[in-house]
């Protein structure tokens, strides 16, 4: 199981007083991994028992985003949500990185993104958003965004509720377990908090059903 208990990330980070050439590196000097003791979560769910190992590029990027949240949107929580966590705890690579945040919509966090790079004469990331469209089936806006060659989909934290009279779910805000439940597999209900650097797992099964080899939704059916 060596490839589900590795070493924690932890960035070192060292403000530069002048910009330089790329986003990341305007904000943070980045060491190699090291390790560190668990920081204690406020969810009784989380698999606090398992880290993830980063790539520096991973390190880099996350400790970015965690910057601009602090400087843009002290309240938000960054997670990364589903086939991210489940391939990097079968010790697999991926760049399908979904950001999901708890009470922002992706588009405004994206444009606290290039605000940073403008107010600094920084390379502008490039930047895409798919607005919800119900007639289409796409409940969802989503925004996509370029940094450093990394594409980041961000996403808040959602609920799916149904009226009697519509087929078409009406979103909401929702709490990481409210969101966990409604995803399709347990394994792919998995977060990983950016804040804490410890995977989460609000349905009580996707660590579990990972390691088993077990496919099953959140819910009964």
């Amino acid at each position: 199981m060596r490839s589900l208990l590795t070493r924690r990330v932890r960035p070192r980070c060292h403000f530069h007083r002048l910009p330089i050439a790329n986003s990341i590196g305007s904000v943070c000097h980045f060491s190699t991994p090291i390790n560190g003791n668990s920081r204690p979560s406020a969810s009784d769910r989380n698999a606090s028992d398992l880290s993830i190992s980063l790539t520096r590029a991973e390190d880099s990027l996350f400790s970015f985003l965690e910057y601009i949240q602090r400087l843009y949107a002290p309240e938000t929580q960054l997670r990364v949500a589903g086939g991210w966590v489940r391939d990097k705890l079968r010790g697999a690579e991926s760049e399908d990185i979904d950001i999901a945040l708890d009470n922002l919509m992706g588009a405004k966090f994206a444009r606290h993104i290039t605000k940073f790079q403008r107010d600094r004469k920084l390379p502008p990331s490039s930047v895409g958003v798919v607005k919800a469209n119900s007639d289409k089936s796409k409940h969802l806006e989503v925004a996509t965004v370029t940094i450093e060659g990394s594409t980041v989909d961000l996403v808040h934290l959602r609920a799916e509720e149904y009226t009697l009279d519509s087929r078409v779910p009406e979103v909401k805000f929702a709490t990481p377990e409210d969101d966990a439940s409604r995803r399709d597999l347990t394994i792919n209900a998995l977060f990983y908090n950016l804040h804490t650097r410890q995977v989460e797992d609000f349905t009580g099964k996707g660590v579990e059903d990972l390691k088993a080899g077990v496919i099953r939704t959140p819910r009964e059916p």
